[in-house]
């Protein structure tokens, strides 16, 4: 080729980075001046879509930018760091102290003169496991040195005595080696890789659960975890073509050897009334597994229609542990403090109710939700657990039920708190998705997650690798569980379950205190 020809192509490539620019911007003017829908780009075609740009871009310039490390919701950046440090590094340390504001009020625990030692502890880590996690090399400005490796770690469960036993009475009661697992989040509200991630993460672990949510039991979540398989109003995966619960279905569901316990679902924590998918999530798959059309929106009903009344709910109950055998318990908000008052009232008088009751507090929930219920239907957790609890108690009831606390607990203080407040175990639903991936976009709803959490488009999903994730999910699990021993024994208790009020302190914004064990006896107000 002769110099002509080169400069003749030089001169074209030329040309073409100059203009192509140009034409784009024509393109983008001429587009949104003649356009009729949206007033700001007609008025300003280019500056108005610099608006939306950054409108679009919003919330990661908030997290990564602009909101400090304690601040933005729904996790602030230090409890999501804190997430996958635990998950890919397999620790909780940091240095040069707490980001905690210690001028607002809020829950403390209560450290003993003489802390247990690891030999007093009730643990059982007979056993270890292999995982995979990293360790960093070397930091810079815009890199990241790490290498990994596969390691041994212990599972830090519970010992047979201190077992959590869900359902004695039944004919297969369900003894809990550990005091967390993982909240409800059904497949395709969450993606077949994410759940197997999680099911498989927390199989490794040797103990912990993994409740289904109210879209049905997948062939994910029957990975190795223990399953609680959650029934929603829309009763998906155990109805009939019509919307009507089969009890054979049930029956057959029960057999499952995974399936430990079954959730009523009455209400939850981001939507009391029935939950919600969006129609581009409902693949032919999903739509299988809970026997509705593809690709159409599903919205459950506000409510159950096989009961109205406390009573045709016990009998529901009733009904249920008989044809399973197996422990059945109820998930509901506490909006006031008489929610139960009339349930456990009836309980007492028949001798029957559920098994256990998991208590989920009106910040919970973790996929695509109502903004008007998620901001202001249904009190937090700690408050709703507490009223659980004594309600429970008044009516001489907390022996044979057992509470599950759940919204927004995440970190093992924070787990070790609930504990100490009432709760028997506790639900954790976005730290496992962070664990296994989550990088908090807010595009649940939409079936677009980047990362492959929550979506079951093909193309995204291919984002999470289940054999890398799995190991993060075990690694968050047992850092979790030893953090939580390590508490609970600075408390100068043996193990977590062990906690009580007594170990739970309020510390007011004038930095008075109170016992939480007399802050819920009426003996103060919580402001």
């Amino acid at each position: 080729m002769d110099g002509s020809w080169m400069s003749l192509i030089t001169f074209v490539l030329v040309v073409l980075m100059i203009s192509a620019p140009v034409v784009f911007v024509g393109f983008i003017y001429f587009r949104n001046k003649f356009q009729s829908g949206h007033s700001i780009l007609r008025k300003h075609p280019l500056l108005g879509t610099l608006r939306y740009l950054i409108e679009k871009l919003g919330p990661e310039f908030r997290f990564y930018i602009t909101d400090a490390d304690n601040e933005g919701t729904p996790f602030s950046r230090n409890h999501f760091t804190a997430i996958v440090f635990a998950a890919k590094y397999c620790k909780t340390v940091i240095g040069f102290g707490s980001k905690r504001d210690f001028s607002q009020p809020g829950f403390y625990l209560n450290n003993s003169l003489f802390p247990k030692q690891n030999s007093e502890l009730k643990v059982d880590n007979s056993f270890s496991f292999k995982t995979h996690k990293y360790e960093v090399v070397s930091e810079g400005i815009f890199t990241r040195k790490q290498t990994s490796s596969w390691v041994d770690v212990r599972p830090w469960q519970l010992t047979e005595e201190e077992a959590i036993l869900f359902g004695p009475s039944r004919r297969t009661p369900y003894a809990a080696k550990t005091w967390f697992g993982c909240s409800a989040m059904s497949y395709g509200s969450l993606g077949a890789n994410a759940i197997e991630a999680i099911n498989r993460g927390l199989a490794l672990t040797g103990s912990g659960w993994h409740n289904t949510g109210e879209g049905g039991i997948s062939p994910f979540h029957l990975k190795g975890a223990d399953v609680i398989s959650q029934i929603g109003s829309g009763k998906f995966g155990y109805r009939t073509r019509d919307g009507k619960l089969d009890w054979n279905l049930v029956a057959e569901k029960a057999r499952i050897p995974e399936v430990k316990l079954f959730e009523i679902k009455l209400h939850q924590g981001a939507k009391i009334k029935g939950g919600h998918l969006e129609g581009a999530k409902v693949t032919p798959e999903i739509a299988a597994i809970r026997n509705v059309e593809a690709w159409k929106t599903i919205s459950s009903p506000n409510r159950f229609d096989d009961f109205n009344s406390v009573d045709s709910l016990l009998d529901f109950i009733e009904k249920f542990q008989d044809v399973s055998g197996k422990p059945v318990g109820i998930k509901v908000v506490i909006g006031s403090d008489v929610s139960l008052d009339d349930l456990c009232q009836r309980m007492k008088d028949r001798g029957t109710g559920p098994d256990f009751i998991t208590v989920d507090g009106g910040e919970g929930g973790s996929g695509a939700t109502y903004k008007e219920m998620a901001d202001t239907m249904g009190l937090p957790v700690f408050s709703g657990l507490v009223i659980a609890d004594d309600t429970l108690q008044k009516y001489g009831l907390r022996d044979r039920v057992k509470l599950i606390a759940s919204g927004k607990l995440h970190s093992a203080d924070q787990i070790c708190i609930a504990l100490g407040l009432g709760a028997d175990a506790v639900n954790i639903a976005r730290g496992f998705m962070i664990a296994a991936g989550c990088i908090m976009t807010e595009k649940c709803h939409t079936g677009q997650c980047p990362v492959g959490v929550a979506t079951n488009d093909p193309d995204y999903m291919k984002a999470l690798v289940v054999e890398e994730k799995m190991y993060r999910v075990a690694n968050y699990v047992t850092t979790l569980r030893a953090a939580c021993f390590s508490l609970a024994a600075a408390c100068g208790v043996e193990s977590p379950v062990q906690l009580n009020r007594r170990h739970v302190v309020y510390k007011y914004g004038d930095y008075r205190t109170i016992r939480a064990d007399r802050l819920f006896s009426g003996t103060a107000p919580l402001n």
